[in-house]
């Protein structure tokens, strides 16, 4: 029985998102715009990440095992 209950809390805790568009509370501003900016973002702008929180692979992974090259600066301690 307790086992149910759970199962009814979570399920009930999992439906209750909201799927409206976000707006300011009433009597809220909306955010100022940016200095500089022709107007302010709109939600959907200030919900997308920056492309420099996404970056893409620049390089290409190592497909093999390879030997290091030489490094002289690496000494062992004094």
């Amino acid at each position: 029985m307790n086992k149910v209950a759970i199962l009814a809390a979570c399920a009930l805790l999992a439906a209750c998102g909201s799927r409206e568009p976000l707006r300011p509370k009433p009597g809220e501003a909306p955010p100022p715009a940016p200095a500089m900016a022709a107007r302010a973002p709109t939600t959907e702008e200030m919900l997308t990440p920056p492309p420099i929180a996404v970056p893409e692979r620049t390089g290409e992974p190592l497909r093999r095992s390879e030997p290091r090259k030489d490094d002289r600066f690496d000494l062992p301690p004094p």
